[in-house]
């Protein structure tokens, strides 16, 4: 089954290229079958990108996707157009009263402020908030990973001396959960930040579970199961060539980044970047979506909560 999105949706072209099966809201109206309502608080400055990012996951799975998209209303964001956040977006105003099966916190540029001196931090706790009683499960990915955890359990985030930037060897900490299911006993996953979360933080919080870590650069995965709320560290919706993007703009910012690791052959930015992970961030995805929202979300979705 296919991903639905909005029509004119700019993704659209490049999902269509990859061969990814989508189809756009008037033809979806046409089929009678409950899809999977997916809402996406987008805080990544370019929204294109990051919508393609995760819509290529969402779309690549058997089940049938219904995606919004917000953005906050207290901070506009300067490099997305107006006319792209009118078509395409709403904020929080327009989605409070809607019930979703599962949410998508992306990160955000934010790294190095207080969570309180976000801009937008009143309207993503409020959000946060909202979703424990509006939403089934609760995906949050880097900067919105750090600010799910901070929220609701507390657990602080730590400036790191050197920026985590590449693709690195992770491992399980549990066998047999269910948002594993497929993978190898080692994978690769893209990380790129310059805070961290800190496994014994983590391990004082009762209701918090590490799922996956890399002896590179830490914690990966953590989860409230009972909740349905899960916390990425990592990129697994990366692009092949985010990373290299990234390490660019930061040359030119005179910045005097690191080569991301494990990333070029041979570490030499002039060669070809090497894709790791596109099989994991897959799973990675399909599973969340299957097995913690399609087989156990109300089929009345207003009874979520």
């Amino acid at each position: 089954m296919p991903i639905k999105i909005p029509n004119n949706l700019p993704a659209a072209n490049v999902l269509e290229h990859e061969n990814i099966f989508f189809m756009n809201a008037a033809r979806a109206y046409s089929q009678d079958i409950r899809p999977l309502r997916i809402l996406i608080l987008n805080l990544m400055p370019i929204k294109s990108v990051t919508e393609t990012q995760l819509l290529r996951l969402l779309g690549n799975t058997p089940l049938q996707v219904e995606v919004d998209f917000i953005y906050t209303a207290t901070y506009t964001p300067s490099h997305t157009p107006k006319d792209y956040l009118s078509e395409f977006y709403g904020t929080f105003k327009d989605v409070k009263h809607k019930k979703y099966d599962g949410l998508i916190i992306t990160g955000a540029p934010v790294e190095f402020m207080d969570f309180e001196d976000v801009a937008y931090w009143a309207e993503i706790s409020e959000i946060m908030e909202w979703s424990k009683t509006h939403v089934y499960s609760t995906f949050h990915i880097c900067w919105g990973a750090q600010a799910g955890l901070y929220y609701h359990y507390g657990v602080p985030k730590h400036i790191l001396d050197k920026k985590i930037s590449g693709v690195y060897l992770h491992k399980l900490c549990v066998q047999y959960e269910k948002l594993f299911r497929g993978f190898d006993d080692e994978f690769f996953v893209p990380h790129s930040r310059n805070t961290d979360n800190l496994a014994e933080d983590i391990k004082k919080i009762p209701a918090l579970k590490i799922l996956a870590t890399s002896d590179e650069v830490g914690v990966y995965i953590v989860a409230n199961l009972e909740k349905r709320q899960f916390f990425i560290t990592g990129h697994a919706e990366y692009d092949p060539y985010t990373l290299k993007n990234e390490y660019e703009r930061d040359l030119r910012a005179g910045l005097n980044p690191n080569i991301p690791q494990n990333y070029f052959p041979n570490d030499n930015p002039n060669l070809e970047p090497v894709v790791k992970w596109r099989s994991v961030a897959h799973l990675l995805f399909a599973n969340w979506l299957n097995y913690y929202v399609y087989q156990e979300t109300p089929y009345e979705i207003d009874s979520i909560g």
